[in-house]
């Protein structure tokens, strides 16, 4: 009898899986449009929607540091239809939320990886900081009296200044601002010492000249600035951070239709035309297995709690 009643579960699901898609499927950002992530998404959008024959919709649902977003797809049907794009966002939610409408960990079934995105270390051309090390020697020397130049409170760009402050061993202020335009005219102005955002945004000022980049945050060079060296390479071990993006579905969604995703996906990143884009945007494309994402998620938690922990970021 009881093997009767699974088969009567399993069979559906199986059709279910073996069927899908047979409508258009969501993907739910947690950011506004304009962005490099709703840009990112946008780019492999259409090919996500070749390779499984359905329209590939995408759906902004920017605001309460991703929550909303997060707990839309958490709560709902698990068949593949609609999906979230998880961000390092999500890994640090636990640390900077008392309560949260979802569980991070087990109400999703992730997926892959899409992006990884490096930020940089900039100065005003003015500074005396010619090198990373010239930054950290002034730093060291002047404990507490410089600043570095962030957005958004507990964000991936503050939370990055924050952790290069701890390993780097100095004494400076994080300051978060509220746009990447504030803390760019602080940087220029002086009032902001050294800051810390996102390639894209900056790039076309690093090669104008009207910013200095000193340092990328990623483990690796980024090439359309192969001269700025990694933070590793600038004199700080350890030191490899990198925002990202991935896909994942609510938990308990079919693995067939996971594997189906995550084979479309896997395509749509190897497209040369995705590949160009995403260099454009300063976005490392990589794939990676469901399992591998888990593994992945569960240790940027554990590292970015630590961060918030260190920082003393008090909890929302």
């Amino acid at each position: 009898m009881r093997k009767l009643l699974l088969a009567f579960v399993v069979i559906p699901t199986l059709a279910l899986a073996q069927a899908y898609p047979v409508k258009p499927i969501r993907i739910v950002l947690p950011f506004g449009p304009g962005g490099v992530a709703d840009i990112t998404t946008r780019t492999i959008a259409p090919k996500l929607s070749d390779a499984l024959g359905q329209q590939v919709i995408v759906d902004n649902m920017p605001g309460a540091g991703g929550i909303r977003a997060s707990e839309t797809v958490a709560h709902a049907a698990p068949d593949g239809y609609t999906l979230l794009l998880l961000t390092n966002g999500n890994a640090v939610s636990q640390a900077l939320f008392k309560s949260l409408p979802y569980d991070p960990v087990n109400d999703f079934a992730m997926i892959s990886t899409v992006g990884y995105f490096s930020m940089v270390l900039v100065t005003s051309p003015q500074s005396s900081a010619k090198t990373l090390k010239d930054f950290i020697a002034t730093a060291k020397a002047n404990p507490g009296k410089l600043n570095i130049g962030t957005i958004t409170p507990g964000g991936t760009q503050h939370l990055a200044g924050e952790l290069f402050r701890s390993t780097a061993g100095i004494d400076a202020v994080v300051v978060p601002h509220k746009t990447t335009g504030e803390v760019l005219v602080a940087t220029l102005n002086g009032t902001v010492d050294l800051a810390v955002d996102f390639i894209a945004p900056l790039i076309s000022s690093i090669q104008s000249g009207q910013l200095r980049a000193l340092a990328v945050t990623a483990g690796k060079r980024f090439p359309g600035l192969p001269e700025v060296p990694t933070v590793i390479e600038a004199g700080v071990p350890g030191y490899d951070v990198a925002s990202w993006n991935a896909l994942a579905a609510p938990a308990k969604t079919p693995r067939p239709i996971i594997d189906r995703v995550h084979d479309a996906l896997t395509k749509a990143l190897a497209a040369p035309d995705v590949q160009k884009r995403f260099a454009e945007l300063g976005v490392e494309g990589r794939a990676s297995t469901p399992g591998e994402l888990k593994d992945f998620y569960a240790a940027e938690m554990k590292r970015w709690t630590r961060v918030v922990e260190r920082a003393k970021i008090h909890k929302q």
